[in-house]
């Protein structure tokens, strides 16, 4: 009986987790737009510090000091999609390019 029940078990554990932690996300604004994004991690960059330092006096660990970023991750919020993005608005141009070049070749080709 207990051999069918752990699976089940553990399927909701997953799921009630994984729904908590993407309604925290929504509930902060990190699932908005690249402002509001931008938003919640300057907070977490100022939250999250004293946190770690509490947890680590109460357990008594010293971790490394954090390795320094060179790039500031509020500044290439959501870069990735904007590349994307631009990659896809001059598509069409670019397979209008291509497939012109393409009939050129067949033609010097053929001759």
């Amino acid at each position: 009986m207990a051999a069918k029940i752990l699976p089940v078990v553990k399927l909701v554990t997953k799921v009630t987790v994984a729904g908590g932690a993407l309604y925290v996300a929504y509930d902060t604004g990190l699932l908005g737009g690249s402002e509001e994004g931008s938003v919640v991690l300057t907070k977490a960059k100022a939250a999250i510090p004293p946190a770690v330092d509490e947890w680590m006096k109460y357990f008594g660990l010293e971790l490394p000091a954090p390795p320094k970023i060179e790039f500031s991750p509020t500044e290439s919020w959501n870069s990735g999609v904007q590349k994307s993005i631009a990659a896809l608005s001059v598509a069409p141009t670019r397979v209008c390019e291509v497939t012109n070049q393409g009939i050129q070749y067949v033609k010097n080709i053929t001759k």
